[in-house]
């Protein structure tokens, strides 16, 4: 089961609303989504979770580029969700170009998805991604969850217990 919010800033607060991602493909189209939740460029945090498994976080403030963090990138890898918030580059990969033969072929030779030869561990070219946090845990420091708090939420309560260091528990509540 999945659940997701948006939690904008305001000058009287925080607001949630819950939110549908049915017609949500990309990380632009979720920043887009996010920006016209906000009146006047404030932060917006666009929360999703599937329930007991991964959460993650998206930053958004004005134009800038989305700020993003997910609690585990193995459990959201397997996610439509999750898939839109695991970037290339948040996961430190260069991106793949359609019509890049290189990105067919391995240096090493196999190609993509083929495991190593001699059970190497899957290199730079590899899909793989791991198994706990990926992204920036400190997007949340500056309106009061630290680093140290973000990467020790568990993903069955995450949104509510950062919804609380807001002070907007009730709101997020009364959209779940």
């Amino acid at each position: 089961m999945y659940f997701a919010a948006l939690l904008a800033r305001t000058e009287e607060g925080w607001v949630a609303s819950d939110t549908d991602l049915d017609d949500v493909e990309t990380l632009a189209d979720l920043a887009d989504l996010a920006r016209e939740a906000s009146a006047d460029d404030d932060t917006v945090l666009v929360c999703i979770e599937q329930e007991g498994a991964w959460f993650g976080i998206v930053r958004v403030d004005g134009e800038e580029d989305p700020r993003i963090f997910v609690s585990s990138a193995a459990a959201a890898q397997r996610s439509a969700y999750g898939e839109i918030l695991l970037t290339d580059e948040l996961l430190g990969r260069e991106p793949k170009a359609a019509d890049d033969l290189d990105s067919l072929t391995d240096l090493d030779g196999t190609e993509d998805g083929e495991p190593a030869p001699d059970g190497d561990e899957p290199g730079p070219g590899s899909d793989a991604v791991p198994e706990g946090p990926v992204g920036d845990a400190e997007l949340l420091a500056d309106i009061g969850v630290e680093e140290k708090e973000v990467l020790s939420l568990s993903a069955d309560d995450a949104l509510g217990e950062i919804a609380d260091a807001l002070g907007c528990a009730e709101l997020l509540e009364a959209v779940r």
